[in-house]
């Protein structure tokens, strides 16, 4: 039997029951709207976000860690690099991780379920994050902390205004304070650990590796996220990882509790046509001999038939 690659700490087990697009649509579409609500919700502590901002700011001088203003200032002063970088940082989010969502529900069924559940739960946990540590990004510190918006440098370029990723005139509807973690990177992340996995070919390996490294540059040269904030999508991500199989396994106890999963399990049945009896060769159906001797016709004396026990019909 060949042997299925998994990725660790997931199962790539048979789904329950057939995924139904029509199913999972509306799943996918509750976790976003989740994702948006909890930005909008927490947006309000503008001060305790700016104090968070710094602070990440001042255990990153204390690590020696200073990412952010090299690649800034480089994104800032280049602008055939911050352009596309703003571009990336606005759109790819929205379009890769729902591409390889559909590639694997239509190509990976096998492994769609348990990549879904990783994602899903590790958005989630993020949710907590983005209610718990509302955080300012760089590009919304005070001048004198050294960072350019480039979203707001080049926003004649793209759809998006000076005030938010988000298109010309809805700044207001998001929350630019949701920084800590960085689900760009997370789900990024997740993209690649797909790619890497179930893509076959060298090329998807090399996008595997290459997009979230990518991501991780953009956003903190867009000044859109701190290092840690990467680091801590990446954490999630793990965490999303590990305990995948547990939320796995109570969705499935929850579905077998529900009244209509139990109604439509209940009205399965066995799917051996003879119920258990034994057919002979040449036979289609079973008892097929008990019919035909019954109808008058003679059975015919195969050597299938000669060692069965039953008695010849009397002449």
């Amino acid at each position: 039997m060949p042997r299925t690659e998994t990725t660790p700490g997931i199962e790539a087990a048979a789904p329950r029951t057939r995924l139904r697009w029509w199913s999972e649509l509306p799943l996918i579409f509750l976790v976003y709207g989740c994702y948006s609500a909890a930005r909008l919700l927490v947006r309000g502590d503008t001060a305790g976000a700016v104090d968070h901002g710094v602070a990440i700011l001042r255990v990153e001088q204390f690590l020696h860690l200073n990412a952010e203003h090299p690649l800034n200032r480089l994104f800032t002063r280049e602008t055939w690099l911050g352009v596309p970088a703003d571009f990336w940082y606005a759109s790819l989010h929205y379009l890769v991780t729902p591409a390889i969502l559909v590639w694997l529900f239509r190509s990976r069924a096998v492994h769609y379920r348990a990549a879904r559940t990783w994602l899903m739960t590790s958005t989630f946990i993020g949710l907590i994050g983005f209610a718990l540590v509302p955080t300012c990004p760089p590009r919304l510190l005070t001048a004198g902390h050294g960072f350019v918006d480039t979203m707001a440098q080049y926003s004649s370029y793209g759809w998006w205004g000076g005030a938010a990723s988000a298109p010309k005139g809805f700044g207001g509807m998001t929350n630019q304070y949701a920084a800590m973690p960085s689900l760009h990177v997370g789900w990024a992340l997740w993209c690649g650990v797909m790619l890497w996995r179930h893509g076959g070919t060298r090329a998807t390996k090399v996008a595997g590796v290459a997009y979230p490294l990518l991501t991780t540059i953009v956003v903190m040269g867009t000044a859109n996220h701190y290092l840690l904030d990467a680091v801590a999508g990446v954490a999630v991500m793990g965490l999303g990882l590990f305990l995948t199989p547990r939320v796995t396994r109570g969705a499935d106890r929850l579905w077998a509790r529900l009244p209509f999963a139990a109604a439509a399990s209940g009205g399965t049945g066995s799917s051996i046509v003879s119920g258990g009896c034994q057919t002979s060769a040449g036979e289609r159906f079973p008892r097929q001999r008990e019919s035909r001797a019954g109808s008058g016709a003679e059975p015919s004396a195969s050597p299938a038939d000669a060692g069965d026990g039953a008695a010849a019909a009397a002449r």
